[in-house]
């Protein structure tokens, strides 16, 4: 699970979470509970047999601004369902849900996921809500169904040097990874920090690039469709 709190934020548990205290509404601006939106999630989840494993909540000093993870249990192995979470009572950012088997979350802002809601704290919010994240969590299985797919046959397509090398190349064309992040890629491709992704295949090449997006200050939602989009290619002309 990727929370990162290094910029001010602590972790705490959910009850400490349920006792911080919500501002007043104004005409412009409606505050949610930090623990409703945890609890939003929890129940929608649930509606779809979905089982949350493990919570991480984390809160500014003053109690403004929230960041949390949940890690879903999946009938898949290799890889994990992670629900993103993230809202502000000073105006920040928005009320943000998200999922995928990469999310990265961090208190200096940074919401990377590969489907997200996102909902400004309006009068409307608590109504509209539940309905935009049911809609997004409704379909998970489908989705994730279609990626097991997606990632069985990136392993089972073999890669050269030469081949990564080019599709490497190609993530920095797409805009996936900036200059900087070049030799990392290959150098999770040539020596993966796990020993999971031990064979030369494009599920390595896969893991090399989101490993070296991990940590990543900068927000970029499409980053991983376009990732997905490079190692596809890949497999479609090897195969």
């Amino acid at each position: 699970m990727t929370l990162m709190l290094h910029a001010g934020a602590n972790e705490i548990d959910f009850e400490a979470l349920r006792a911080i205290e919500t501002p007043p509404a104004t005409p412009t601006h409606v505050p949610v509970e930090h623990h409703r939106v945890v609890e939003l999630a929890r129940s929608t989840l649930g509606m779809f047999s979905h089982e949350v494993r493990a919570e991480h909540h984390g809160v500014t000093p003053d109690g403004m601004r929230y960041f949390g993870l949940m890690e879903l249990r999946s009938k898949y192995t290799g890889y994990t369902d992670l629900v993103g979470l993230r809202n502000s009572h000073d105006k920040s950012f928005p009320i943000s849900i998200g999922f995928g088997s990469r999310v990265f979350v961090c208190d200096n802002l940074s919401f990377i996921a590969e489907q997200s809601v996102k909902r400004r704290h309006t009068q409307n919010a608590k109504l509209m809500l539940p309905g935009l994240v049911m809609g997004m969590i409704e379909p998970l299985a489908i989705h994730r169904e279609a990626q097991h797919r997606t990632f069985e046959r990136y392993k089972h397509t073999m890669l050269t040097d030469q081949t990564a090398d080019h599709a490497v190349m190609n993530m920095y064309r797409e805009g996936i990874i900036n200059l900087q992040r070049i030799p990392e890629v290959l150098k999770e491709w040539q020596e993966p920090s796990f020993d999971a992704f031990n064979e030369r295949n494009a599920w390595r090449l896969f893991n090399a690039a989101t490993y070296a997006l991990t940590g990543r200050v900068v927000e970029n939602p499409n980053a991983t469709p376009k990732l997905h989009k490079v190692i596809d290619s890949v497999c479609e002309h090897i195969t």
